[in-house]
């Protein structure tokens, strides 16, 4: 039996939970840096297929900025933190303060690049945290990568191992907003979860969680 029929939704429950644990550590962490206090939710989390999955990101062919990272440890996997390319130039031009940062021309501003890459350390650090606080499990994250290519380019390194014994990955969706601009999205992108095939069993068991629930 693939594991997609044994995720529950009191799985996906947890996994909310730890997303949003995690969310609130990013949410300081960023308020911290641009000086402004930033509210942050997860308002979602699902198990999707693979070819959902590049949906979700407009197609194997939208150029998205993407921050790819290797866990390592008890559980390890890869995650993605993907962002379209509007909000991650809006972020940009807020953390850096400069409005005229672009990604219609090449080359990039390196400062700028800095800026996406630190976001995605941030985020992704505050997430692992959280999973490794709820799991008790040693997980820390390799040094993110940044990229501005096409999703199916930047997904395809996590994809090689693992399609050969599953076709599914873990989406936490991720929105910050500004809160005193209550009704202006700031950033709202997707994390990608690809734990590794046995990671997936050591999670939800040292969430005491039976697998086959």
């Amino acid at each position: 039996m693939d594991f997609i029929d044994k995720i529950s939704s009191l799985h996906l429950d947890i996994l909310k939970e730890i997303g949003n644990i995690g969310a609130g550590n990013a949410a300081t962490a960023l308020s911290q840096v641009l000086n402004k206090k930033i509210d942050m939710k997860v308002p979602d989390v699902r198990v999707v297929s693979f070819d959902e999955m590049m949906d979700m990101a407009g197609g194997a062919e939208n150029v998205v900025a993407g921050v790819f990272l290797r866990i390592e440890g008890e559980a390890p996997g890869n995650m993605f933190f993907v962002l379209p390319l509007e909000q991650a130039t809006s972020f940009i031009q807020v953390m850096i303060g400069d409005e005229s940062f672009s990604f219609e021309t090449t080359p990039y501003n390196e400062i700028g690049l800095s800026a996406l890459q630190e976001l995605g350390n941030i985020l992704s650090g505050s997430y692992l945290s959280a999973l490794s606080d709820f799991t008790n499990l040693s997980l820390y994250p390799s040094v993110p990568a940044l990229s501005i290519d096409m999703f199916g380019a930047i997904i395809s390194y996590g994809l090689i191992e693992l399609s050969h014994v599953s076709d599914y990955a873990i989406v936490i969706n991720t929105s910050l907003n500004e809160e005193e601009e209550k009704y202006k999205e700031y950033v709202e992108g997707h994390f990608f979860l690809l734990p590794d095939p046995d990671s997936f069993q050591t999670i939800f068991k040292s969430l005491g969680v039976s697998h086959n629930d």
